[in-house]
């Protein structure tokens, strides 16, 4: 993380030294793009699953980094005005997001400012060189997607880096999710980027506004569909506190299972769906447990017979399932008894921090160091022993506190 905030700084303190000594080259462009920037970055928002979270403002950079001609006109601009004019718009846009505390705005601004940069001084020799004269038609808009392409890959890989080091889960899933999410807002990110140079190639700052339309509505489109998804989410979660109101799990139990279990789905490599089947399965773990007459103590199902265990998980699969969360989340909380060689990953996964979180609980300081113990020391096929050795790497980096369950 420290190595791609420094490089971004030096980035944008050269580029800022190159444009001081020869001064800004053709102000309007530079103004208008600048403007559009800001105003793509003040509409920046946040939340679960969100790849870009201002489309409308890397759009706009791509944009200026790409472009070659201004109404007809052959643009003067090189790669370090792009940097800097890029890097001042984006912090000025990012100023009241800042004020509020939304997300890494640190991090946002380094993959600005870097993957415009790699897209300048990918663009600018070739068009410095003549190169992009001998193109013509397709073949130009073709170049253009081409390196917008790179420029979002190179996004990706900061991306994934930057949450790599932040979080410290692996960083291979992490890339591997980012590049899932690309054809989604990044294939509307390149299209709008691409688009917007070539028009003010032709017809000039005009169509700025005009072709950043079909994007903003995408955003905002983007925007209601994490809305339901995040309704859906605290609907699930509270459907899952029935147990805990009605005296049959500790309080708070469903919600560190998930928690916990997420963490160790991604130490495991879990991709970004996956993840989300874990946490609603995790969150539903126990719902089988309204069936019973009399409460099991403490709501610990890990102690009971492999018989009552099977049969809570199938009613409370049953249950899931008229919920609506899906047929995959059921079948993870319905296979959360089955013998462990037989369990999907989530399952196992939900077993594991299930069980982990009825030791701790009411353990005192050395709850959690004996519960893994006890997991590890398990009958053979009880509990998965990679998941056991996740669920300590996880413990041990302090991604969730050891007393959680406590």
């Amino acid at each position: 993380m420290v190595f791609i905030h420094t490089a971004a700084g030096l980035t944008v303190a050269v580029a800022l030294a190159v444009t001081v000594r020869s001064g800004v080259l053709e102000r309007p462009l530079a103004l208008a793009f600048g403007v559009f920037v800001a105003v793509g970055e003040l509409s920046r928002w946040s939340g679960a699953g969100v790849r870009e979270a201002a489309p409308l403002g890397a759009a706009g950079a791509l944009a200026f980094a790409l472009l070659g001609e201004n109404a007809g006109h052959p643009t003067q601009h090189g790669a370090a005005q792009v940097v800097a004019v890029v890097a001042g718009a984006s912090l000025l846009g990012c100023v009241p997001h800042v004020a509020r505390g939304r997300g890494p705005v640190l991090d946002h601004l380094a993959r600005r400012v870097l993957t415009v940069a790699f897209a300048a001084v990918c663009f600018q020799p070739l068009h410095d060189g003549g190169v992009l004269d001998r193109f013509g038609g397709p073949a130009h808009a073709l170049l253009l997607f081409a390196l917008l392409v790179l420029g979002v890959l190179c996004d990706v890989v900061l991306a994934a880096g930057l949450a790599h080091a932040r979080t410290g889960w692996p960083y291979g899933p992490l890339l591997r999710d980012e590049l899932r999410a690309v054809p989604g807002i990044g294939s509307a990110v390149c299209a709008t980027g691409a688009v917007i140079a070539l028009a003010v190639a032709v017809v000039g700052l005009w169509a700025l506004p005009l072709f950043s339309l079909p994007l903003l509505l995408t955003q905002l489109a983007l925007r209601r569909y994490a809305a339901v998804r995040a309704t859906s989410r605290q609907t699930i979660a509270s459907l899952a506190r029935a147990t805990e109101i009605a005296g049959y799990t500790p309080p708070g139990h469903a919600r560190r299972v998930a928690a916990l279990g997420v963490a160790v789905g991604r130490d495991l490599g879990l991709s970004g769906p996956e993840l989300t089947v874990l946490e609603y399965a995790a969150l539903m773990h126990d719902i089988g447990q309204l069936s019973l007459v009399d409460p099991v103590p403490a709501g610990a199902t890990a102690p009971l017979p492999a018989r009552e265990q099977r049969r809570i998980a199938l009613l409370g699969g049953a249950v899931v399932r008229q919920t609506g969360a899906g047929e995959q989340v059921a079948a993870v909380v319905e296979r959360q008894a089955d013998p462990c060689a037989e369990q999907p990953v989530a399952a196992r996964i939900v077993r594991v921090v299930n069980a982990y979180d009825e030791k701790v609980h009411g353990a005192g300081p050395g709850g959690p160091l004996t519960a893994l113990e006890e997991l590890r020391l398990a009958a053979a096929g009880e509990y998965a022993p990679e998941v056991v050795e996740a669920l300590a790497r996880v413990l041990a980096r302090a991604s969730l506190t050891l007393a959680a369950g406590g």
